[in-house]
């Protein structure tokens, strides 16, 4: 191969980036590598199609029944009579399971995308464009989503379609209360997801370090957890 050959096949290969399924697998085992990737060409549709997947699968996997008794007892722990359950009642229970979920991790990934262009870029004066953020956002997305699936068998022995690894599970000593819903908040596949999009914001920015980077985004996690935790059931 002649030298200007190589050189447009090297410029060829930098500019298309790895195909999406090697940066979703980096995403496990090499984040440093699909941060580079990212940061160089910012593709986020394709991986935030396959989250979104991989989101509506783990909940079409749950029976609607569990979304349902759900409901029934968070009707009788605020003193209401539970609606009763017809076949067609079960069948937009089970709709709306596998349609809101991909919905509302689609909007939060835009909105957090926008958040991290505004504390990285704007405040914090990183380098960083909205869709590096955002393409960052959907791969990391990928860790929780694709490990929702092992955790279907799990959900349904326990009869909770929201149960997941979290801090909490550690901490089986605290009284049912706040503190101990905000550690359940804390959930450890988004905390992987948390340091993987640390290390992808070292790429968009060599000047962002990693610990400042984890610290600022386990600040969001925390403030969400803090706040979502008064709704949940004690």
């Amino acid at each position: 191969m002649s030298a200007p050959v190589a050189v447009a096949a090297a410029e060829i290969e930098t500019r298309t980036g790895p195909p999406l399924w090697r940066r979703l697998l980096d995403a496990f085992v090499s984040p440093g590598r699909m941060g580079r990737a990212v940061a160089d060409d910012p593709k986020w549709a394709g991986a935030l199609l396959v989250v979104l997947a991989l989101i509506a699968l783990s909940s079409a996997l749950l029976p609607p029944e569990m979304f349902a008794e759900v409901q029934r007892r968070a009707a009788l722990a605020q003193g209401r009579t539970p609606p009763p359950m017809t076949d067609d009642t079960l069948r937009i229970i089970r709709i709306f399971s596998i349609v809101g979920g991909p919905i509302a991790v689609g909007v939060i990934s835009f909105v957090f995308a926008g958040l991290y262009t505004v504390v990285f870029a704007f405040v914090l004066g990183d380098e960083g464009r909205y869709r590096q953020y955002l393409a960052l956002t959907a791969h990391a997305a990928f860790i929780p989503a694709l490990l929702s699936l092992p955790l279907v068998p799990l959900r349904i022995q326990t009869g909770d379609p929201q149960f997941g690894l979290n801090l909490a599970s550690f901490l089986f000593f605290l009284e049912p209360g706040y503190l101990l819903n905000v550690f359940r908040m804390l959930d450890l596949t988004q905390l992987w997801a948390t340091a993987v999009t640390a290390i992808g914001l070292q790429q968009i920015d060599r000047r962002r370090g990693f610990a400042s980077a984890f610290v600022v985004l386990f600040g969001f996690m925390l403030v969400v957890a803090l706040v979502f935790a008064r709704f949940l059931p004690t």
